[in-house]
């Protein structure tokens, strides 16, 4: 499947991560888990999550954390494929 036939899927994906004081550490078994039972899955980055730094970097570092591809941010909202 594209990217884009990826991202098109992804619209109609709840949110079902949250990332929030406790930073990406805290998500990274629950990510992994998920992305085993499922396609995408949707991520949200809380401004408690962000300190200094962007939602792009964090979203790239969680991506690798768990070894998958990160489709698309938007806003505070990242979308990861394995």
């Amino acid at each position: 499947m594209s990217d884009q036939e990826l991202r098109k899927e992804a619209h109609d994906v709840d949110v079902t991560v949250w990332v929030g004081k406790g930073g990406i550490e805290a998500v990274i078994e629950e990510l992994s888990d998920q992305l085993a039972d499922r396609t995408l899955v949707k991520v949200k980055f809380l401004r408690s999550a962000r300190g200094g730094t962007t939602v792009e970097d964090l979203a790239t570092e969680l991506a690798e954390e768990v070894n998958a591809d990160l489709i698309e941010t938007r806003g505070n909202t990242a979308v990861y494929h394995r």
